[in-house]
């Protein structure tokens, strides 16, 4: 009756023909609303709650409103449900939780929560939860878990309790105690009501998300009610059945809390197989019903189930069936289930269980790039196809990108173009191949190839002995065509400067030929690209003394000498200078041709990485996908000429990773492995050296009856232990590499949980047999660091991997990092090998965001000489900004951007998550750019934890 009233008397509004008229009718109702409020009449507690009432729906009407507050919260104490309820509702709605009246409002929510009037405490606790302040949290967040595992509480006030908690947590994570009640909530997933065990379910779950430890136990229980709910009919759960599909909301829930831990023990991951393999089951039968609603309940517990499969990666035949599964759906008729279809696939590529199994939908995925009508399921089918690429499929998968290119939606050009690049690079068989694919990207999307990506065709080219002369004679006829793009024009004039001679012996390639084309573009180009070509007529000048005149001619001419751009006239000055006065051998010094440029990861790639952003697929499944493509393998690669041994070596690259062998070492045998120079691989100081020993018993394979065991390899380990500072920003990389052995890591942490992929590559062509990888730990360490690890399989085939993945939990804060020893016998000689694994504390940091004022709230609370390591310490690399500002979050700690007073100073803060407690952690990073030093300050509430991450810190900058 309230509302009905309220409409009544405020339907005046309706009529109001001008927002002045109504303006006056809303402060005609709110004086009279006033003038009742103060009347020396006392007011009933209907028309109390009626004026609220009539405030609360002006309020909503989008008008201020000061006053009522105090009437709203003296409805609070009524018996009454209606005057509470519209008294709660106005509090939710207005009151601020800066207000003055708040400690009024808490203490009428202390009296309804204490009333165990069912009714009331679920008012108390929807209010706590709409408003859901830190003082909400502060008062009530140690009473309401109480509440919620109290024996007598009511099924409704239990769910309102469980979802009351849920908001704190997410608003004040710091004021929700962790205490005796985690073991009981955890047993909320028996609960006879449903209602019950969904609002649980989403508790427990954000609650595992940063405290898994705590509630690992709900594994087993979220297994048995999954278990009871995909088994059961329709009819068995009448009220909590939506169009014949058994409690799906739950369903969701629950596969999501499982995916919050890794696979489980046998015995319950035996029960959630069938669960799964049911809802696959399930998913193949015919339809109980037409409407879209069974459907859509339907597959959200199927995706969310394919989801948890993926998440395990541990089943194979899941895996294949999932794929399957999938693949029906790309032909949907519904748009959304073609997209989410596609977005898993993408995931499920990454499996070297189920990548073959999504190889095999290749044409339909290529169909859909075709004729899909929507944009985003067309850039979800070629995130697939560049997941599902490897050796054996790559030309097909790059020619159709190729050709969808050239209609593709302006917004995801320049990602397709990056895609193609990446691909060509990495799975090229031969580079002509790789050379004709660049240059049709040019030719198709010319504006939307960066500058990373010609840069990156000059650096293989010239690395390539091989194919110079070839990219000479293709880019030479590219460039016959009456348009060419700009970007055409550098590769081109970059190349000729330099490769040209090799084509010069052809009447239709001569050198005034060459030069009379490039310089017919030259008018038509921008600034940048007329610098590159006039450096391009002084390599000329070098290679082809016969057209010496002529570019000197074209140098000498007013539009060059007097060009208004002065680096454009610079060069021209200097060139013909340099011309005139310089002798041949000075010239031939000078202008000598490009070094091979050293090998680093490709900036391509990169380039995809930023683009994308973290939502794309994560670093791991990167590598598991690599490992697939690798191990399905494709065509052989061409045998290496003699003269690539000048140019850095394309080494067997097996983990998708690699390094090219040191300075100092033989170049690697390339028999197995990639053309691909080095796409994906560290810097090369970053390869260690071979371990004391290996290098001689490498060389004497034929020593098969005797027993060489190499030292004990020191040397390595402190290699290893340089590189411990190189992964502590970064997950993953090669750890180790020599002649023989490739080892390279994945890994992915979360709160005090990580788990490592380590691939073990075999270089040569000799099997490696008794290979046993150990991890070593001192007592120490085992009490601080948890490891467990898989066994390898101890026969390693030649030009094969294998993989081994360690499960890593952070009892305790460490300081030591274990040590990984792999022993094998090669060619009749033992081999052993010893490197440190880069698990560091701060690989369990978790960012935390925070204000101004609470972060230096919080430093002064830490403000114990205990609690604060600093450090003052030259630069040992150019003080970037950006690069910093990339370390920082690279290091864990979330990076607090107009914190500190100081522009120039970087803020960050996060927590270090251990099974044994939290520790919150602040820093404050002061460059200073004349001195080139920086200034580190961290402060954190355990001492130890603080000297670690200022070492660990210090040693980035």
């Amino acid at each position: 009756m309230c509302v009905a009233d309220t409409a009544r008397d405020v339907s005046g509004n309706a009529h109001c023909k001008s927002k002045e008229a109504e303006i006056k009718r809303i402060n005609k109702e709110l004086a009279n609303i006033r003038s009742k409020f103060k009347g020396d009449k006392a007011l009933d507690g209907y028309s109390k709650k009626k004026y609220v009432c009539k405030l609360l729906f002006i309020f909503l009407l989008g008008h201020d409103i000061d006053f009522g507050h105090m009437e709203a919260v003296n409805l609070l104490s009524s018996n009454r449900y209606t005057e509470k309820q519209i008294g709660y509702l106005f509090i939710s709605v207005l009151v601020n939780s800066n207000s003055e009246l708040i400690r009024l409002i808490n203490n009428a929510i202390k009296n309804d929560l204490a009333s165990r009037n069912p009714t009331f405490m679920g008012l108390a606790l929807h209010c706590i939860a709409n408003v859901g302040s830190r003082e909400m949290a502060e008062a009530f967040a140690g009473e309401i878990p109480k509440i919620l595992v109290a024996g007598d509480t009511m099924d409704s006030v239990k769910q309102s309790a469980a979802l009351c908690l849920l908001r704190l947590y997410r608003t004040s994570p710091d004021l929700v105690p962790m205490g005796d009640w985690t073991s009981r909530v955890v047993h909320l997933l028996n609960d006879q009501h449903l209602g019950v065990v969904t609002a649980a379910t989403s508790l427990i779950t954000t609650l595992a998300q940063k405290n898994p430890e705590e509630f690992k136990t709900s594994v087993s229980l979220a297994v048995s009610r999954l278990s009871r709910i995909v088994t059961s009919a329709s009819t068995d759960l009448q009220d909590y059945t939506y169009y014949f599909v058994p409690a799906p909301w739950l369903s969701v829930k629950l596969l999501r809390l499982l995916q919050c831990y890794p696979p489980p023990d046998p015995a319950v991951r035996g029960r959630l197989t069938e669960c799964l393999e049911t809802i696959l089951n399930k998913a193949q039968e015919p339809p109980k019903s037409k409407k879209v609603q069974h459907s859509n309940a339907k597959n959200a517990v199927l995706f969310e189930a394919i989801s948890l499969i993926i998440h395990h990666d541990s089943e194979p035949n899941l895996l294949v069936r999932a794929c399957n599964q999938l693949g029906q759906f790309l032909q949907h008729r519904e748009t959304n289930l073609r997209y989410l279809a596609l977005e898993s696939m993408c995931t499920l590529a990454s499996s070297e269980f189920s990548h073959e199994a999504v190889k095999t939908h290749i044409e339909t995925v290529i169909n859909a790039l075709k004729t899909e009508r929507d944009v985003s399921v067309r850039q979800r089918a070629v995130d697939l196809l560049y997941a599902m690429c490897d050796r054996s499929n790559a030309q097909q998968i790059v020619a159709e990108m190729l050709n969808y290119l050239e209609t593709a939606d302006y917004s995801i050009r320049e990602e397709i173009v990056l895609k193609v690049a990446i691909l060509a690079e990495k799975y090229a068989v031969d580079y002509t191949w790789y050379v004709d694919t660049i240059l049709n990207l040019i030719r198709i999307a010319g504006d939307y190839v960066s500058e990373e990506v010609w840069y990156r065709v000059i650096q293989i080219v010239i690395n390539r002995d091989d194919v110079q002369g070839y990219a000479a004679k293709t880019v030479f006829e590219a460039l016959q065509a009456p348009a060419c793009h700009e970007n055409l024009v550098k590769v081109g004039g970059y190349i000729l400067g330099e490769f040209g001679n090799l084509i010069a012996g052809d009447p239709r390639s001569s050198p005034l030929i060459q030069f009379n084309l490039l310089h017919s573009k030259f008018h038509l180009c921008s600034v940048p690209t007329r610098a590159l070509l006039l450096s391009t007529y002084i390599k000329f000048v070098n290679l082809f003394p016969e057209i010496k005149t002529t570019i000197q001619d074209v140098l000498r001419s007013d539009s060059q000498l007097k060009n208004a751009d002065v680096e454009l006239q610079q060069r021209a000055v200097e060139y013909l200078r340099l011309s005139t006065i310089a002798s041949t051998d000075i010239l031939a010094t000078v202008l000598e041709e490009m070094p091979p440029f050293p090998e680093r990861e490709s900036s391509i790639l990169a380039k995809l990485k930023k683009k994308k952003g973290p939502s794309t697929v994560t670093d791991l499944e990167e590598t598991k996908k690599e490992r697939s493509a690798d191990m399905n393998g494709g065509t052989e690669p061409a045998p290496v000429n003699a003269s690539a041994v000048s140019t850095p070596s394309p080494s067997a690259d097996l983990l998708g990773l690699g390094t090219g062998p040191p300075p100092n070492a033989a170049p690697a045998p390339a028999s197995s492995g990639s053309l691909l120079v080095d796409v994906f691989s560290e810097p090369a100081s970053a390869v260690t050296q071979l371990a004391p020993g290996s290098q001689e018993n490498f060389a004497s394979p034929d020593l098969a009856s005797s027993e060489l065991v190499s030292e004990e390899p020191s040397e390595a380990a402190r290699g290893a232990d340089e590189l411990t500072h190189k992964f502590v920003c970064k997950n993953n990389g090669v750890l180790f590499e020599n002649q023989l052995l490739q080892i390279g890591l994945k890994s992915e942490f979360r709160q005090n949980l990580g788990r490592m992929f380590i691939f073990y590559g075999n270089k040569t062509s000799t099997q490696f047999l008794t290979f046993t990888p150990t991890l070593i730990c001192s007592d120490e360490l085992q009490s601080n660091l948890n490891l467990q690890t898989k066994p390898v399989d101890p026969t390693v085939d030649g030009g094969a991997q294998v993989q081994q993945v360690v499960n890593i939990e952070c009892i305790s804060d460490f300081t030591e990092a274990p040590v990984l020893n792999i022993q094998f016998r090669y060619g009749g000689t033992f081999q052993n090998v010893s490197v440190k694994l880069p698990i560091t504390l701060n690989k369990f940091f978790q960012p935390t965001e925070m204000a101004s004022q609470d972060f230096f709230q919080r430093w002064k609370q830490l403000s114990n000489p205990q609690q604060e390591v600093q450090n003052i310490f030259k630069a040992k690399h150019p003080m970037d900004p950006e690069i910093t500002k990339a370390k920082i979050i690279g290091f864990g700690s979330a990076l607090l951007e107009e914190v500190d007073p100081n522009p120039a100073n970087f803020v960050g803060a996060g927590i270090i998550h251990t099974r044994t407690a939290q520790i919150g952690c602040l820093l404050r990073l002061e460059p200073n750019l004349q001195a080139q030093m920086y200034r580190l300050t961290l402060r954190t509430s355990k001492e130890t934890v603080s000297q670690r991450l200022c070492e660990l810190l210090s040693e980035q900058f």
